[in-house]
């Protein structure tokens, strides 16, 4: 036995060897193998890169990279290089609200004119009509909405939401994290739970890549359904990273809901080691445009899990889809959920329909300012039919790329008129949109290549002139600590700068 056990290395060593041995001898045969099997792969991918890239600039790109450089280029295109996302079913009114008894009251209700927007002119209908047409969910009207500006303002409400729940919480974030607020935030929920109130989470697992198991076995143990997203599920889609939830998204008892730009992480109070203060803004929702932030929230459930929320212990019990009145106001509004399952771009559309609109203003507010060229040229034309378009950016960034990238603007931004300016203290993380004297929107969605077309995305459109002079005032505080960005500040670097810049400017898609 001995004698059999020491010559098993040996055998090992030989086999090796012999293997080693055979790849040397026909080592050109192998490698000549391989690239051609490597160029035949690229070819055949590049055929799908063409057919199926959204954009003909992508599919040049993807095109030519799989076809010269496959060793790359296959690896990179089936990680990051899909822009549909396929299995997902974008269901909304149809299949929600209209799949049970409670839904086809939502339904009949929503058709009442009492719930739905009254216009006015006919180039209010049509635009209303192109809205709702995109966000496949209708206008409506008797909704109020507080403005709630930074993260203490903002978890200080949703935890105050939260504790009146009395049936259910759905909770949806792209970060979420097992620190001081992320704890707060599970062992309110957990208490909720262990009253008997159903609670939902959701997370994206490549945004939250860092949260503890404990942290969700802690949920679970209490009752909490918490499920990620599940991004990579499905046929054919276990490499596809290149696809994020990143919705924000609470909702207390079909009542009350919260959307935005932060996530649930110490960061979003100011407590990051770099980026503090940190700046950003959510909002909280009351009125009937509450049951359509969460047909956002069961699309995105029903795919993670396979089934829509009910009762945990497999009852009937569902969410309320009956709209009511908000208490106090009668502020129009529009829930726009937006991501790669969609028909059309409609992230996009919707950008290029608010800048075609606006007739004096337009200040965009967003941490990552990286237009692809349609979006670009509706600002340059917006600002040339002498609307005040501004753009707001950080001044600190926490992407070095993106940071760079928004250098290579600032000429075609100048020369229309469009002003970019930098904000100074901290990060700036928020997501609004000023539209004239009326019409506000505030979200989750950046204005890059990533929100538009390959993020999961939701947006609130508020029209009411009160809250947008509150949005108004709010943005004026911020550019009072901002500083307006020149075009010298790229024209004037060095070589190796500008080239820096260009090269991230050649990397948007991706970023």
């Amino acid at each position: 036995m001995q004698v059999e056990l020491s010559s098993q290395p040996q055998k090992r060593k030989s086999i090796i060897g012999s293997t080693w041995n055979w790849i040397k001898k026909y080592r050109r045969r192998l490698l000549t193998i391989f690239v051609l099997t490597m160029h035949c792969i690229g070819f055949v991918t590049s055929i799908r890169a063409i057919l199926e890239t959204r954009t003909s600039q992508g599919a040049i790109a993807w095109g030519i990279s799989l076809n010269t450089l496959p060793y790359v280029a296959v690896p990179a295109y089936w990680v990051f290089g899909q822009s549909k996302f396929s299995d997902y079913d974008v269901i909304r009114r149809n299949n929600i609200l209209e799949s049970s008894d409670t839904g086809r009251k939502t339904a009949r209700i929503l058709r009442d004119e009492d719930m739905l927007a009254v216009l006015e002119t006919e180039y209010q209908q049509q635009q209303a009509k192109l809205l709702e047409q995109l966000a496949k969910l209708p206008l409506t009207r008797h909704n109020s909405a507080e403005l709630l500006i930074d993260g203490e303002e903002t978890f200080n409400a949703i935890f105050e939401g939260i504790a009146t729940a009395t049936d259910y919480i759905l909770v949806q974030f792209y970060i979420l994290r097992d620190d001081e607020l992320g704890r707060k935030l599970q062992q309110v929920l957990i208490d909720k739970a262990r009253n008997g109130v159903r609670v939902y989470v959701l997370y994206d697992e490549l945004g939250s890549h860092s949260l503890s198991p404990n942290y969700v076995v802690e949920l679970q143990n209490a009752g909490v359904l918490i499920h990620p997203f599940n991004t990579t599920q499905g046929k054919g889609n276990r490499f596809r990273m290149n696809f994020r939830n990143h919705r924000k998204i609470v909702v207390v008892d079909g009542q009350v809901a919260y959307v935005g730009g932060h996530n649930v992480g110490d960061e979003y109070l100011g407590k990051h080691p770099t980026l503090t203060p940190w700046r950003d803004t959510h909002v909280a929702i009351r009125g009937p445009v509450v049951q359509f932030v969460q047909v956002s929230f069961v699309e995105d459930w029903l795919w993670a899990v396979g089934t829509t929320p009910k009762w945990s212990t497999g009852g009937e019990h569902e969410l309320d889809w009956i709209p009511e009145k908000a208490p106090q106001g009668d502020m129009l509004a529009l829930c726009l959920p937006t991501g790669p399952a969609d028909d059309l771009e409609t992230c996009t559309l919707f950008f290029l329909d608010a800048i075609n609109v606006a007739k004096h203003r337009l200040w965009i507010v967003s941490p990552y300012f990286v237009p692809d060229e349609q979006l670009m040229s509706a600002l340059q034309l917006a600002a040339l039919r002498g609307v005040d378009v501004r753009i707001l950016i950080p001044e600190n960034p926490d992407q070095k790329l993106v940071y760079y990238s928004s250098f290579s603007y600032l000429e075609d931004a100048e020369k229309a008129g469009i002003k970019i300016f930098r904000y100074q203290p901290g990060f700036l993380h928020q997501k609004v949109m000023l539209i004239d004297d009326n019409s506000s929107v505030i979200g989750t969605a950046n204005f890059d290549n990533r929100s538009m077309r390959l993020n999961f995305e939701v947006s609130m459109l508020i029209i009411d002139e009160e809250f947008a002079s509150e949005v108004e005032a709010m943005l004026e505080e911020d550019f009072s600590k901002s500083r307006e960005v020149s075009a010298k500040e790229y024209t004037n670097g060095s070589r190796a700068f500008r080239f820096a810049v260009r090269v991230a400017r050649l990397l948007a898609p991706i970023q």
